[in-house]
């Protein structure tokens, strides 16, 4: 782990590019990072089910919930698993004794995090090092890897979605949430003007509230940090998404044809209709190293 951890770091020191400016390597998958101003607007709803809708199309996926000290991911996938990146980062267990398979949707995997450790919550350099060399080569044969942040502007947030390089912002239409994703937006983009983050609306009434938030917040966008901000959608209000909560099971498993498990699926179309921006995930994690040192 030791020798992993100096070849990250004699490559992070060769990086004089900004992350979202790092050549594509070409090494291993797809890298987003879904993140929120705001806790509760669900935030690890969206990677449990784009995840699972984006492995039943045959795709590669996984989950790694970067919600350090306070994770949950394993419970809407119904998951106990036995290990999680608290004891990896204890080094009471090797990486692959982390990754846990989604048995409800083959092709899919979750790294979970920890619930209440304080350790991986503000991870010191040293911490992020042995996370980084371990997890690496665990994620280099995947084609996504969907990084579940915690909410807020805390500094692993905006290093994870500096370094994935492609961000998917969630909010919904209330106004707390708007200001809270505007003021992530705004650190993103005073650390790397080119970053790309997309706006997924989650919660909205229908189709048209989720647009009309979609353009208030673009506006204000566009007035106060100049640039454009993408949509990649809107997720109607929808009870079937409590009820696969309560199941613990992902709602485009439990309920494929309710109007919230078709957004999601037109949310992995639209990701899919467009290239990745950045180097994959061997180059997600140089670029952490990097943007954390």
């Amino acid at each position: 782990m030791r020798d992993q951890a100096a070849k990250l770091r004699e490559l992070a020191a060769r990086a004089k590019t900004p992350p979202a400016a790092a050549p594509a390597t070409g090494d291993g998958g797809r890298v987003i990072a879904v993140t929120s101003g705001k806790g509760g607007v669900g935030k690890s709803s969206v990677v449990a089910n784009l995840g699972a809708e984006l492995a039943r199309r045959g795709h590669r996926v996984t989950a790694i919930d970067a919600d350090f000290g306070l994770a949950n991911l394993d419970i809407l996938f119904n998951l106990n698993p036995r290990h999680n990146l608290g004891h990896l980062l204890q080094g009471q267990v090797d990486a692959a004794q982390v990754v846990a398979e989604v048995t409800a949707v083959p092709g899919l995997q979750l790294i979970p995090g920890a619930s209440g450790m304080e350790a991986l919550a503000d991870l010191d350099s040293a911490g992020r090092e042995r996370l980084l060399a371990a997890l690496a080569p665990i994620t280099a044969d995947r084609e996504f890897v969907l990084i579940d942040t915690a909410a807020g502007i805390g500094r692993n947030v905006v290093d994870l979605c500096l370094a994935a390089g492609e961000v998917l912002l969630v909010t919904n239409p209330e106004p707390t949430s708007l200001t809270d994703a505007y003021g992530l937006l705004k650190i993103l983009r005073q650390r790397d003007p080119g970053v790309r983050a997309r706006l997924l609306v989650n919660s909205a009434q229908d189709a048209a509230e989720g647009r009309g938030v979609h353009a208030k917040l673009a506006e204000v966008v566009q007035r106060f940090l100049g640039g454009g901000l993408e949509s990649l959608g809107v997720i109607p209000r929808d009870p079937c998404v409590s009820r696969s909560t309560t199941r613990q099971s992902p709602f485009v498993v439990a309920y494929p044809r309710a109007p919230a498990s078709r957004a999601v699926a037109a949310v992995a179309d639209a990701l899919l209709e467009t290239a990745a921006v950045a180097g994959g995930s061997g180059g997600f994690w140089r670029r952490l190293l990097a943007v954390g040192s």
